[in-house]
């Protein structure tokens, strides 16, 4: 049988806003080995996320954020139970879901522009002119144009998780999972990146399911926020943030969410791992 060639697509065909995927996380389970036995970092955690929906996941460290996300991401395998994107399993990583980590992971032998180019190497099909047209277009989105031919080393930390998210967004995924992205950034650059990503959510519609230590943070980008408790990790309490949008992370109104939030955060307190022999 001849196989039919892919059709090549263009950069016009690559900015369209595309479907965003659902997910649908069925009762997973995920383990790990330490010194002292089996760590049980996931227990039966059941979520689904609906298409276009900003959902970020809160808890203290070792409550299995991060887990999920690698997960969901196909970057690892659960020990028991499902992860479907648009009802197909995910059992490897795929181009429809990119995940954006707190390090920028940036390549520093390349250009600002050429790390954004790099991310385009998922769509094969497009020309060199038309890759070129979609790194200028989402350099702008994240506000640097002006720095495309700039070096890594000679940008900020705040430029660069810029540079990061444009190369997460390049390739038009459906779902962006990010992982703690603006952790590392001063309390200014913060809020600036808070109301871009609001900006960039709502102009390109993807599901993105972010976590974060940060509950104020939760509370302002997030359309549900949902506690994770620690030893093992579950879906402890969910809260819908009902706040109109762009939400600034200083407002009265969010800080009522948030103080929610932390007191549900502190009542779990801190369990002891569960280990099996």
């Amino acid at each position: 049988m001849r196989l039919r060639a892919a059709r090549p697509s263009s950069a016009s065909q690559e900015l369209e806003v595309i479907a965003p995927s659902k997910l649908s996380i069925d009762n997973v389970s995920k383990s790990f080995q330490s010194a002292s036995g089996k760590v049980l970092a996931l227990d039966r955690v059941s979520l689904n996320v609906t298409e276009a929906e900003f959902v970020c996941l809160v808890g203290a460290s070792g409550c299995g954020k991060s887990t999920l996300l690698n997960i969901i991401a196909g970057l690892e395998k659960p020990d028991s139970g499902a992860v479907l994107a648009d009802g197909k399993p995910v059992t490897a990583p795929g181009r429809e879901r990119l995940v954006m980590f707190q390090e920028p992971a940036l390549f520093p032998w390349l250009t600002v522009f050429g790390n954004v180019l790099f991310g385009l190497k998922l769509k094969p099909n497009l020309s060199r002119k038309d890759r070129h047209d979609v790194a200028k277009y989402y350099l702008e989105l994240v506000g640097l144009s002006r720095f495309e031919h700039a070096n890594i080393h000679e940008l900020s930390g705040g430029m660069k998780q810029r540079v990061s998210l444009a190369r997460a967004l390049a390739p038009n995924p459906r779902v962006l999972l990010m992982d703690e992205p603006f952790a590392a950034l001063d309390a200014l650059t913060r809020e600036q990146l808070y109301g871009d990503i609001q900006e960039i959510w709502k102009a390109r519609r993807k599901t993105i399911v972010f976590v974060t230590h940060n509950v104020r943070e939760a509370a302002c980008l997030g359309d549900r926020v949902l506690l994770f408790s620690p030893h093992p990790g579950h879906i402890q309490e969910e809260f819908p943030v009902k706040l109109p949008r762009p939400r600034e992370i200083n407002s009265v109104d969010l800080a009522g969410y948030a103080t929610r939030i932390t007191k549900a955060l502190k009542n779990l307190g801190q369990a002891e791992p569960v280990v099996t022999k």
